[in-house]
């Protein structure tokens, strides 16, 4: 395909479906510069540039695209490797106060925040209303919790 007018709609295309699969992959910024490559592509064939011109464009415009999305990616990535911050998981290492006591065997129920959880200890054991505790672990919709030292306020 050697005519400059399909090379036109072909770079167009390649810049939305870069983009679209940029924003529908999990990960930092790694077909945007592709897509950004082929979008100036694009316009250069729109402006009767040369095929080799464009290639040249689109590979040059996609390598230095990533080289210098790769500082602002490391950063959302490192920003974002400890982080269980999605659904209850963001409750873990939080503090709380027990409202109704919880006995073994049974679920108690604490407030984390401004919220209200099914609670069990982690080791089984019992734990006061009124005791401050910490969330140690989630499972389905219920917290597991450790005493901590501090006193809770009620």
């Amino acid at each position: 395909m050697d005519e400059p007018e399909g090379w036109r709609w072909i770079w167009l295309g390649a810049a939305v479906v870069f983009g679209i699969g940029e924003m529908a992959t999990p990960g930092a910024f790694f077909l945007a510069p592709f897509a950004v490559g082929a979008l100036v592509a694009s316009a250069l064939a729109f402006a009767d540039v040369p095929l080799v011109g464009e290639w040249a464009a689109f590979v040059g415009i996609s390598v230095a695209a990533f080289v210098g999305m790769r500082p602002l990616a490391r950063r959302l990535d490192r920003d974002d490797a400890g982080s269980d911050g999605i659904g209850s998981k963001r409750l873990i290492g939080r503090n709380g106060t027990v409202l109704e006591a919880i006995e073994p065997g049974h679920l108690g129920l604490v407030r984390i925040d401004r919220e209200e959880w099914r609670a069990e200890s982690s080791d089984r054991s019992p734990v006061p209303a009124g005791a401050a505790v910490r969330v140690t672990h989630v499972e389905g919709t219920r917290v597991i919790v450790t005493p901590t030292k501090e006193h809770a306020q009620p």
